[in-house]
């Protein structure tokens, strides 16, 4: 069942695109998830029959840490300002934040915006494996 949930979500992924360089980014942000998802079914840390229960998904998703803030800050995807900006922006945000080198933002480091963005991610892969599970 494992290899048919994680492919159905990556063909529900597949369908959408992303319009804005914001929305491209969570969507490779949920491919991420999703790789790790399909780690852990592999290695047996995640039993395929919880991932209906999105509690135990999301768990599973953070990989051991509490919040997604947690898991931006303490590396669990990417560490580098230029590759997350690179990730999230478009030409002229790049630009002007010097390709990450400026903050993204006054309240924010790139780190918690990488985690905002990983909160979405987590949320669309929530969904779609609820999609994949209920038919």
């Amino acid at each position: 069942m494992e290899k048919n949930i994680i492919a159905a979500i990556r063909a529900k992924l597949e369908e959408k695109k992303g319009r804005s360089a914001w929305e491209r980014g969570v969507i490779n942000y949920a491919w991420d998830l999703v790789d790790g998802l399909e780690e852990s079914i592999n290695g047996g840390w995640f039993d395929v029959e919880n991932i209906a229960s999105p509690k135990l998904l999301e768990k599973c998703l953070l990989n051991g840490a509490e919040s997604w803030n947690q898991y931006s800050w303490g590396g669990s995807s990417l560490i580098y300002d230029y590759d997350i900006a690179e990730r999230l922006c478009t030409p002229s945000e790049l630009k002007r934040t010097k390709y990450g080198e400026r903050r993204p933002n006054s309240r924010e480091e790139w780190l918690d915006t990488q985690a905002r963005a990983l909160f979405q991610a987590s949320r669309r892969v929530m969904r779609l494996a609820r999609e994949c599970v209920e038919g």
